[in-house]
């Protein structure tokens, strides 16, 4: 199947499209020719204010998505990131994978994150939990789409696994706070080594995000950033999940499925 270059791009999103857009594409530049390179949540627009999400949500054919797809079209490569998706008078926390023809897959976020003080449903409506299009392959790989506050719940993590994903790609904006790191370390290791899979993790730097973003090999081996902007780049092939399974084949022993409620 050969190899993929995956590049985990790290930075702190603004209320300021423009500004991220110049930023991406300026750390899209420094992946050095990674063809799958996966951003943070809410990559397109962000404020701390969820009262002002409004102003930064777009719709799939937005002006974030054409962007995407001119630069995964220049690059000749699939990018993964975070945007407010609005449909109608609704707004999601969506993640979109986007190559040279377009978006390829879609995920609207299951778990809103109505922890830890904040209260994302206030202001966001949940995808359903069953979304076909949150799987896309690319050159070999199957992608599993999931986003931040998703890592939580390992159901999701097995759904995608079950769809045949070899990679989780979870763009994250993990807020700061008591244990939160450590959170963050545990939770991106386990799905891995539970579906023996790769774990891409992008995540906002500081300040607003902890930063620390991963990606994480189906052994639990990890490459990590700091909490500041930063490129991470790792080969990934289907290869190397096939042998994880053989030595361990735990998801062909398991004697438990998932099932959505």
């Amino acid at each position: 199947m050969g190899t993929v270059h995956v590049a985990a791009v790290q930075f702190s999103p603004v209320a300021d499209a423009a500004a991220n857009r110049a930023t991406l594409t300026r750390l899209c530049d420094d992946a050095r020719g990674a063809t799958l390179i996966v951003a943070p949540e809410y990559s397109a627009w962000y404020s701390a204010d969820p009262a002002e999400w409004q102003v930064g949500a777009e719709t799939l054919d937005g002006e974030f998505v054409r962007f995407l797809t001119a630069q995964a079209a220049h690059r000749d490569a699939m990018i993964i990131a975070g945007l407010i998706e609005r449909d109608g008078d609704a707004l999601f926390n969506a993640v979109v994978a986007v190559d040279a023809t377009g978006v390829r897959g879609h995920y609207r976020k299951v778990h809103l994150y109505d922890a830890f003080g904040a209260t994302e449903s206030r202001w966001l409506s949940a995808g359903k939990p069953e979304q076909p299009s949150a799987t896309v392959e690319w050159r070999g790989l199957v992608l599993g789409l999931m986003t931040c506050y998703d890592l939580r719940f390992p159901e999701i993590a097995r759904m995608r696994s079950d769809a045949g994903a070899h990679v989780l790609v979870v763009p994250s904006d993990w807020v700061p706070g008591d244990r939160k790191r450590d959170h963050w370390r545990t939770l991106t290791a386990a799905r891995a080594v539970e579906n023996l899979c790769w774990v891409v993790a992008a995540d906002h730097a500081a300040p607003s995000g902890i930063g620390y973003s991963r990606i994480i090999d189906p052994q639990g081996d990890v490459v990590e950033a700091a909490d500041s902007e930063a490129v991470l780049i790792v080969d990934v092939s289907v290869e190397s999940v096939t042998a994880a399974r053989a030595v361990n084949p735990a998801l062909t022993l398991r004697r438990y499925g998932v099932v959505p409620r």
